[in-house]
């Protein structure tokens, strides 16, 4: 067997019978095997048996990871970066091929030099450092906060949130609310492919997203791929916008809504539809006030309204994704009735909300007998709104003791452009 001399972490190329094959070295548990990290992100595994020969191209040093914050141009506005988690700020450890998080400005101009041609970073906050499956309302205070000092910054321009992508459409709602009067763009951008990878949408996306940091547009925003090219990118309503998609790279859609802009990686920016105006005088207003006690309950055939039971024992706020135009099973004897235990929870105090579970399209209570009377019982029909933006405004509203009394109306109430009355068929793609 010939002798390999090479070590986790380096880059090698190995000569097999019939080609040469070039990556990364990384660590296993396989005695056998060398498990190799190509230039394309994908991992390959090789018996040691095959390999016929080795050279090494680059061998891996440690203590690479400490690099010198750019220097600041005059010429550039300045941006704010919040570091979440998510694959976007994750870097590759070459040993092992998992990841690290980014949590340095000078990692950041290493990996994604591109986005300090276009700003200078002047300020590099990590609130917490999680995968968005992991985050809670607590997490959404925690950005809101750091949003709030950041924007209060006269210095400052914008702001740029990196985050995983599975639940960013909550946390982009959470911002929408809890970010009161903006007078300056809070922008969240997000990577499906590490950038590592051939076919990262990383890069792109935070440099649309400087550009929109910079832009007129004082907006809560998404900004992600356009499409599955490295052609534009679009910006997003906070409280409009949803994953659609697991992995490809343009996976966020604007729902029921146009996109704010469509921004090329250049700085070209065409806006599409109304958005509010920068004004970097204009205070930002940090209203974080959020009840818990909240839930989301899909509707299946069959399901027995029993549940509702169990969600007015835990819970102060429901949110039910209906079917159709808002419906329940109401007309139904005996147990499969809706109505009752409706009338009896909602009596008892629980907030009970409909939103639609098609995503796309407006619930209209007034259409079926079946959708008044939901309605009649006291269910709040959402119009639009997602369902998960739903969600967070319930807690939201639920969390100001002020709004008492108010709930349908405050849940009613459009303030982040979570309401759109002008929704039409050409929303849906």
């Amino acid at each position: 067997m010939t002798e390999l001399n090479f070590s986790a972490g380096d880059e090698v190329k190995l000569r097999l019978a019939h080609r040469e094959i070039e990556g990364r070295v990384l660590e296993t548990g396989e005695k056998d095997i060398i498990l190799l990290k190509l230039k394309s992100g994908y991992n390959i595994g090789i018996k040691k048996e095959n390999i016929l020969g080795s050279r090494i191209v680059k061998k891996y040093q440690e203590g690479m990871e400490n690099f010198e914050m750019p220097a600041t141009n005059k010429k550039k506005k300045n941006v704010g970066l919040i570091v979440t988690g998510g694959t976007i700020a994750a870097k590759l450890d070459s040993k092992t091929g998992g990841v690290h998080w980014l949590t340095d400005v000078g990692e950041f101009s290493k990996f994604y030099p591109e986005i300090f041609n276009i700003a200078n970073v002047k300020k590099i906050e990590v609130p917490f450092m999680k995968a968005s499956e992991s985050m809670d309302s607590d997490d959404w205070k925690k950005i809101a906060k750091t949003c709030e000092k950041m924007l209060d910054d006269p210095e400052i321009s914008g702001v740029i949130i990196t985050h995983g992508t599975d639940f960013l459409g909550y946390t982009a709602a959470a911002l929408s609310f809890m970010l009161r009067d903006l007078g300056k763009p809070v922008v969240l951008t997000y990577s499906q492919r590490s950038i590592d990878r051939a076919s990262s949408d990383a890069s792109m996306n935070l440099m649309c997203s400087a550009h929109m940091a910079c832009s007129e547009a004082a907006e809560v925003m998404l900004v992600g791929h356009g499409s599955t090219s490295d052609d534009y990118c679009y910006a997003m309503q906070g409280s409009k916008v949803r994953k659609m998609h697991s992995s490809r790279r343009d996976a966020f859609k604007a729902i029921n809504t146009e996109p704010i802009a469509k921004i090329w990686s250049d700085g070209k920016i065409e806006f599409l539809k109304e958005y509010r105006k920068r004004d970097d005088s204009r205070k930002v207003i940090l209203d974080a006030e959020f009840e818990d006690k909240v839930a989301l309950l899909k509707f299946y055939p069959g399901q027995e309204p029993e549940i509702l039971d169990y969600y007015a024992l835990k819970f102060k706020g429901l949110v039910i994704e209906v079917s159709g135009l808002g419906h329940l099973p109401v007309s139904e004897t005996g147990d499969r009735n809706w109505i009752p235990r409706l009338k009896k929870h909602i009596k008892s105090g629980l907030i009970v909300c409909a939103a639609a579970q098609t995503i796309y399209g407006r619930l209209d209570p007034k259409v079926y007998s079946n959708g008044r009377e939901l309605e009649d019982a006291g269910v709040i029909f959402l119009e639009d709104m997602l369902p998960e933006t739903a969600l967070v405004k319930l807690g939201w509203v639920l969390g100001h003791k002020a709004f008492k009394g108010n709930v349908r109306e405050k849940m009613l109430q459009n303030f982040s452009g979570e309401l759109n009355s002008k929704i039409g068929l050409e929303g849906f793609d």
